[in-house]
């Protein structure tokens, strides 16, 4: 009866010593599991960072290829109205000079005509000099017409320069600011993801709401050219003379 109640006793420190070793394995095997868990968790965070970090490096460099490229075609845009406008002026007094000293010339084969019957060397050698002077005249004013023509085609082109670099640096402040509500957006999307109550995803999506709000006010005043016919009304045109690109001609 003494060795069954031995054996008994025996059999309980026993079953007491294996679940014991169970509760420390389990305990370990849960530690274990949250370290994993944890590491792949900081894993995930670091690779999704390196790969937003990435995107942002990709975006600059190609909005940087982008303003290059429209600040090229801008600079040729303009290079072109003002040798159009140069080109313009130096025809328009060409033909005005011709004009004149075919005028000159044909005045002059008329006083021809009708001094054909005087024999007046005198007379003749007085018209003959009226008409050089008429000529000499009429070139002297096609040259200064040149001149001044040249002149205003300068200033219109100082003027659209002066404009274009008004626009631009308006679009550049707009640019920026965009960018910053770009980050905003970026950082209320991650506390998003982060947000571990209804009251902070609440919060963040009010605010992500709010930003969408205020982007869209700022890109609706980022002056985008209008469709053919949509002008706006009471504004004045803002392009040079004789720009072949200009949205409100």
């Amino acid at each position: 009866m003494a060795e069954q109640k031995e054996s008994s006793v025996l059999f309980s420190l026993k079953e007491l010593m294996n679940l014991e070793e169970d509760r420390i394995k389990s305990e370990e095997d849960a530690k274990v599991a949250a370290q994993r868990q944890a590491q792949e968790r900081a894993a995930a965070a670091e690779r999704a960072k390196r790969e937003a970090e990435e995107a942002r490096i990709r975006a600059e460099e190609d909005a940087r290829r982008q303003e290059e490229q429209r600040k090229r075609e801008e600079e040729a845009r303009l290079e072109a109205i003002r040798q159009g406008e140069i080109e313009k002026a130096r025809a328009e007094a060409e033909h005005r000079a011709r004009m004149e000293a075919l005028s000159a010339q044909q005045a002059h084969e008329q006083q021809l005509a009708a001094m054909q019957g005087d024999k007046s060397q005198k007379k003749l050698k007085v018209i003959i000099g009226v008409v050089v002077g008429v000529f000499l005249v009429g070139a002297i004013g096609g040259g200064i017409i040149y001149k001044k023509n040249v002149e205003e085609a300068e200033k219109a082109s100082l003027l659209a320069k002066q404009q274009a670099a008004a626009a631009e640096e308006q679009r550049q402040a707009l640019q920026r600011k965009l960018e910053e509500l770009d980050q905003e957006s970026k950082e209320l999307t991650r506390k998003l993801g982060e947000a571990t109550t209804a009251a902070d995803r609440a919060a963040v999506e009010a605010a992500m709401a709010a930003l969408k709000d205020k982007k869209s006010q700022l890109s609706g005043g980022s002056g985008r050219a209008r469709p053919s016919g949509d002008k706006p009304a009471g504004k004045p045109c803002a392009c040079p003379p004789g720009d072949p690109l200009c949205s409100c001609l």
